[in-house]
This record gives structure tokens, C-alpha cells and sequence, in this order.
């Protein structure tokens, strides 16, 4: 039921910090792989210093029937290291390219959002229940 509330809701909810701020805005996956969440960025965007300073986010998810899912974890900047990864994420994502023209762009970034806490609740059952992470997500 979990993973269900992903592919009905598509776009969640990513909360940061902004100093002593929260801060929400409605985000496009560019992947998901179970429970870890791929988010592309343009670097100058605000939420890029908030990342940076607290890679501590929270993704909220809410399908059509209200059902929701919370993924707590941190969000780190895919690196050269990831660059098959990338070009994957790139070649599968059309936006991206009608928008930064290359793989390569120095204004893109792709956060790994890696779970630590993953609930869910039916709808308005007013109670999260803990999803399983697999070990390596």
C-alpha cells in the first residue's frame, strides 16, 4: 500500500530548513527506487543553500484517496562518481533536457534522497504506521 501512495501521488511535498524556517514546495522525482527518492535542482535555486546547510528533508506524498506517505532522510548531491547514474536520470528525463540542454550543466543537481523513517497512514486514519526500509536504501 506504501509504495502505491508513490505512483498515484507523483509529485510530494520536500521540506527543508531555512535557518530556524521550514520551508514546502511540491517537487517532480526524477527517479525512485523504492524508497529512495531522486530530485533534480537548479543550483541557484533558494532550497540549494537550505540543502546545503541541512540535508535533513522530509518528503510527504498524498494520493488521491488521502491515503499519505512520509519518507524522512537526508538529500546528497549526486557526484562524478554518480555520472552513469546522471546520464540515466537524464536520458529518462525529458524536462531536463528541454530545460538545461546538457548532463553536464553546471546548474543541475540531482539529490539522492536517502530514507531513514518511512511512515504511512491510511486516510485520515489519524495514526502513521513505520513502512520497512530495506538495508542499502
Amino acid at each position: 500500500m506504501a509504495r502505491k501512495v508513490i505512483e498515484e501521488a507523483k509529485f510530494p511535498m520536500l521540506a527543508s530548513m531555512d535557518d530556524d524556517q521550514p520551508r514546502l514546495r511540491p517537487v517532480s522525482p526524477v527517479r525512485v527506487d523504492g524508497y529512495t527518492v531522486y530530485v533534480a535542482n537548479i543550483r541557484s535555486y533558494h532550497k540549494t543553500g537550505e540543502i546545503a546547510a541541512n540535508p535533513k528533508v522530509e518528503l510527504c506524498y498524498l494520493a488521491p484517496n488521502h491515503d499519505q506517505l512520509r519518507i524522512t532522510g537526508v538529500a546528497r548531491e549526486l557526484g562524478q562518481e554518480d555520472k552513469a547514474l546522471i546520464d540515466e536520470i537524464w536520458e529518462e528525463t525529458p524536462l531536463l533536457r528541454q530545460y538545461l540542454g546538457m548532463s553536464d550543466n553546471p546548474e543541475l543537481i540531482i539529490y539522492r534522497i536517502v530514507p531513514h523513517r518511512v511512515r504511512f497512514m491510511r486516510e485520515w486514519a489519524l495514526n502513521y504506521h513505520d513502512v520497512p526500509v530495506p538495508i542499502g536504501e
